[in-house]
């Protein structure tokens, strides 16, 4: 059953990351974007767009499919640049390379356009991935489809699947993005820790909070 969150602490987030967090002029909210997504996945849905190939910060070409887990998939659309991705983005790491080991498959998509945001180019994204530690692959969505397909908006967003390839948890990481030493509720480790263990996600939908995808234009 779907159980949507009420955030609580979403004012203290946003009050914590509003100095110097706008991004390339967007104030930080979660305001539509320009080039409105279709609507996110339901739960239970299959991964979008699996096959699709996505060049990594390796110089390689690979697939959501080919990321994929024994135990289950986790997708997450985020950026360089955007001060929520950055605010999670070890967070994000820490988890990646530690479920990756328990089979679960991580994959971390940029879909933003760099022609928009300079920063989120491919270079960047290379020293992104090294400065991190990333031990999964980060891939360019080159047409900004796949993040389309998923109905992706923010950075950044996650979306968990399980051994069956059936969405289980969508939404944000955790209740503070500023303060890690804060958080109380880690929503996508929690629901890491029940796929990679064979259990049921109880929690299986969270607001994503970041900053709007920078959306290519559609040829």
């Amino acid at each position: 059953m779907r159980n949507p969150l009420r955030f609580t602490r979403t004012l203290p987030i946003l009050l914590a990351l509003a100095a110097g967090a706008a991004y390339a002029g967007e104030p930080v909210t979660n305001a539509a974007t320009p080039d409105a997504a279709p609507a996110a996945l339901a739960i239970g849905a299959t991964i979008p767009m699996a096959g699709v190939p996505m060049k990594g910060v390796d110089g390689k070409e690979t697939t959501i499919a080919a990321a994929a887990g024994k135990k289950g998939t986790l997708v997450v659309f985020s950026c360089n640049a955007c001060p929520w991705a950055q605010a999670w983005e070890q967070r994000i790491t820490q988890a990646g390379n530690t479920y990756s080991k328990k089979g679960v498959g991580v994959i971390v998509i940029n879909s933003n356009d760099p022609a928009k945001v300079a920063d989120d180019g491919y270079e960047a994204m290379q020293a992104r991935a090294k400065k991190l530690g990333m031990k999964f692959p980060y891939v360019v969505d080159a047409t900004s489809d796949v993040a389309r397909a998923f109905g992706a908006t923010r950075t950044p967003e996650a979306y968990l699947f399980d051994a069956e390839g059936k969405l289980v948890y969508h939404g944000t990481i955790d209740d503070n993005a500023k303060e890690p030493a804060k958080v109380t509720q880690r929503y996508l480790d929690d629901a890491l820790q029940a796929v990679s263990s064979g259990k049921e996600v109880t929690l299986q939908e969270t607001k994503a909070l970041g900053c709007g995808i920078k959306f290519r234009t559609k040829a």
